[in-house]
């Protein structure tokens, strides 16, 4: 994958003012908001925060149980939150994280308090708004011992910008006895640069749950986000749902790392390309027995376009259970003369199963997501695309 050239992107300048109610944003960027998950009326959310550009513009919690601040202030607050900060991920580690280490906009740092069951999702968005905007953001998620937390976080660009990019540090800490569910929906432009660095570190009988969902276009995209379950028993889950059109490049994954015993994850990845291209890697490397994990990448490409699965699996004690399975091709004739025989035609059936193919139930989306992905499964079908 190509790099992406800083020098054609506008980091400063690019400031804007305080939004104190979602819900009096424009038409045009509520409709976006929502689409990644946002509820601009935040009946529904423990907490909001929105990054527009370079600023935060938003930033409210709505349980006692829950912190939410802009990253810088919480930095000043915690005299520079030293043991979260910068702690899984090498601010030298390529010319993105040194950029953001020295030009950060914002980001959130959200922390819930210990024993905390929080019990409506937090929404947070990143959203570009202007045009050629380079966004830098930093976030840190700290779910503290015994307590829950979900998070829909949306990235997005506003409707009829295209170009941009967005390099985004994110760092999540659950400790011990806690539940992170983190669910993620990128709704980019065509012609949006996007590379995000994540880690996470995952304690005694902690439990992540991570879902992502991408079904709009995108110049280039570059992820692969690192957990480790560090501590007994520990979980790890990782849901994907990727569309990839015509001109968007990905290059993603997932990796996790079971460093303590009779710990478990399962990554599980659904891929379409309808011409574009995808690189789906995976990763489960394991250091300690009992440990279980599985791995399973399924790609469909429909027309032209390419997805290249490369699942890893890493064992280095006798005892350990690993593993995997991959495809990619297309739609089984036989699926669609069955489908055919029923009464369908066969783009009728071809849609059914892409349908069946993308299906999200799994993830425990919010019913308004839920609708708003079921929309663009629609439109992608309506659009010929599928």
């Amino acid at each position: 994958m190509s790099k992406v050239d800083l020098s054609q992107f506008k980091f400063d300048g690019l400031d804007r003012e305080q939004i104190e109610d979602l819900s009096t944003l424009d038409d045009n960027d509520k409709e976006t908001l929502i689409m990644s998950g946002v509820d601009v009326e935040d009946a529904n959310r423990s907490g909001s925060f929105l990054q527009m550009d370079h600023s935060n513009v938003h930033c409210q919690s709505n349980d006692p149980g829950l912190e939410i601040m802009d990253i810088k202030d919480a930095i000043e607050k915690y005299d520079g939150l030293p043991e979260y900060r910068w702690q899984l991920i090498d601010k030298d580690r390529d010319e993105y994280t040194r950029n953001t280490y020295e030009n950060t906009h914002g980001g959130y740092f959200i922390r819930t308090k210990p024993g905390a069951k929080i019990e409506k999702p937090v929404q947070s968005c990143l959203f570009l708004k202007a045009e050629q905007v380079g966004q830098n953001v930093h976030n840190i998620v700290v779910v503290e011992e015994n307590s829950e937390l979900h998070i829909l976080t949306g990235c997005s660009v506003a409707h009829g910008k295209t170009t941009g990019a967005h390099f985004g540090i994110s760092e999540f800490y659950v400790k011990k006895g806690g539940k992170l569910t983190f669910t993620m929906v990128h709704n980019w432009g065509s012609n949006v640069s996007v590379r995000p660095r994540s880690a996470g570190v995952v304690e005694e009988g902690g439990i992540l749950l991570n879902n992502y969902i991408l079904m709009r276009p995108v110049k280039d995209l570059q992820m692969y986000p690192t957990i480790t379950l560090k501590g007994r028993g520990a979980r790890a889950r990782f849901n994907s749902v990727v569309v990839a059109p015509e001109g968007s490049h990905l290059d993603m994954g997932n990796r996790v790392i079971m460093d303590a015993p009779d710990t478990r994850c399962e990554i599980i990845a659904r891929t379409i390309s309808t011409g574009g291209t995808i690189i789906n890697r995976g990763h489960i490397g394991a250091r300690h027995v009992p440990s279980r994990g599985h791995l399973e990448c399924q790609g469909l490409i429909l027309g032209e376009g390419r997805i290249w699965a490369i699942p890893e699996l890493d064992g280095c004690k006798e005892g350990v259970e690993l593993s995997h399975e991959a495809s990619v091709g297309k739609i089984a004739q036989e699926e669609i003369e069955y489908l055919m025989a029923r009464g369908l035609d066969e783009d009728e059936a071809t849609s059914t199963i892409v349908r069946g193919f993308l299906n999200t139930d799994i993830m425990g989306l919010p019913a308004k997501l839920q609708q708003e992905v079921d929309k663009q499964i629609e439109e992608l079908n309506a659009s010929g695309a599928m």
